[in-house]
């Protein structure tokens, strides 16, 4: 019989999980070794610290996704031991007090053992406790996770460090997705995670089981400090000087450009597009990743979404087909940085008053001096400077973004030659 099976040594109902229970909601350390090293009997007993069982409860109050007839018929039932409890808190006293009385360093009644725990809190001290006591440095959770894959903060890097010095296998792919600690590293943004891991042997171009390498799984992460920024720009550096391929496609064969574009990002675009990246790349759907950056138009910041639009023209992107402009007009009119900077990149594109109705009144009237100016080129013909500029970036192609800078111009009409936005059109 399983554990989940058998009756736990202290249900949720008996006096010492409450106590317990409450000691840790407080962070009472004292109270939580004292009933840990002094109470708790046998060394591994199964401790229920929560269980929403409630189709074994009549007078349950049911959540309303139950009455609905939506919930899992499955329940949540949290089983685990003094010593994962100890390792989660960090708690390093009672670890080795467990761990001297010949607790099991790789007991696992709720599916995660202490050193899934110990990996996940980011506590060294802890992980290698229980490494020098005979923990499994690759077991795998009910899940099918490695400890390796639960080391997701920057707090964690001691813990990898220490699981790679007992012997964690570091090309290890498990998990739904068949990810490997790289994988990991890259979709939490952890580039000292990754560094240890290349250093330790790991693949740079390994495929999980969407087909997605490290870097394409770091440029499709969310981020959103401006720390998380910049790990996840350092990360994907990091993979490019180690020979990531920047144009590696995943199983709906989107690259890392379409993913980073997708989360409107221009810096790491401009560096993906800096070490080779397909600006015209198409995914299964046909999207390029122009498409797919004007598609996050209604929620990215718009100087974010307008220098994500504004490096991938710069680097040879395929412009919008003209008569698909209303549409774009129709979803960006919130943002007329793009909208102008996609005007400037076509050498004519006949304007059509008509596409006012396109654009919410309250939108025109926050943004009417622009608009007005975009409309006015309806009756007018084409200026002899924007003439001049769609030559030379015809002749520069692909390269603007390197020679243009290089011309013996003054640095105005280099920005006006890059597509910088100037508030109106003219």
């Amino acid at each position: 019989m399983s554990s989940w099976d058998s009756p736990p040594d202290y249900p949720l109902s008996s006096d010492l999980v409450r106590r317990l229970k409450s000691a840790l909601a407080t962070g009472d350390k004292d109270t939580v070794q004292e009933l840990i090293c002094t109470e708790v009997e046998p060394v591994d007993a199964v401790i229920e610290l929560a269980n929403d069982d409630w189709m074994k409860e009549p007078s349950a109050q049911l959540p309303t996704g139950a009455l609905l007839g939506l919930w899992t018929l499955e329940y949540k039932r949290e089983l685990t031991t003094p010593l994962c409890i100890a390792a989660a808190h960090g708690h390093v006293i009672c670890v080795r007090h467990l761990l001297s009385h010949s607790a099991d360093p790789d007991a696992r009644p709720g599916g995660r053992g202490a050193l899934h725990e110990a990996c996940l809190g980011g506590h060294t001290a802890c992980t290698r406790l229980l490494l020098q006591h005979g923990a499994d440095p690759d077991l795998l959770s009910a899940e099918g996770l490695a400890p390796l894959h639960l080391c997701r903060t920057p707090a964690s890097l001691g813990c990898a460090q220490a699981l790679l010095e007992h012997g964690a296998t570091v090309q290890l792919e498990c998990g739904p997705g068949r990810d490997t600690p790289l994988h990991v590293a890259a979709r939490y943004g952890l580039d000292e995670h990754a560094q240890l891991y290349l250093g330790r042997g790991a693949r740079v171009d390994a495929r999980n089981g969407r087909g997605e390498t490290a870097l394409s799984a770091a440029c499709g992460a969310a981020t959103r400090s401006p720390d998380e920024h910049a790990r996840c720009l350092r990360l994907c550096a990091l993979l490019l000087r180690g020979g990531a391929a920047a144009d590696a496609r995943d199983e709906d064969e989107r690259s890392p450009l379409h993913k980073a574009c997708g989360r409107a990002r221009p810096s790491l675009c401009t560096l993906l597009l800096l070490h080779g990246a397909d600006a015209g790349a198409l995914d299964y759907g046909g999207a390029s990743p122009l498409a797919r950056a004007l598609h996050t138009a209604t929620c990215a910041p718009p100087a974010a979404l307008q220098r994500t639009v504004q490096a991938l023209l710069n680097h040879g992107s395929p412009l919008v087909w003209p008569d698909a402009f209303p549409k774009v007009l129709r979803t960006c009119a919130q943002v007329p940085a793009v909208i102008e900077v996609l005007f400037n990149s076509y050498t004519k594109l006949r304007v059509s008053e008509s596409w006012q109705e396109v654009i919410p009144e309250e939108v025109y009237q926050m943004h009417e001096p622009f608009y007005r100016s975009f409309f006015a080129l309806a009756h007018t013909p084409c200026c002899l400077r924007h003439l001049c500029r769609c030559a030379i970036r015809r002749l520069l192609g692909k390269k603007c973004f390197l020679l243009v800078p290089q011309l013996p111009l003054p640095e105005t009409l280099q920005t006006y030659l890059l597509l910088e936005p100037e508030g109106v059109l003219c």
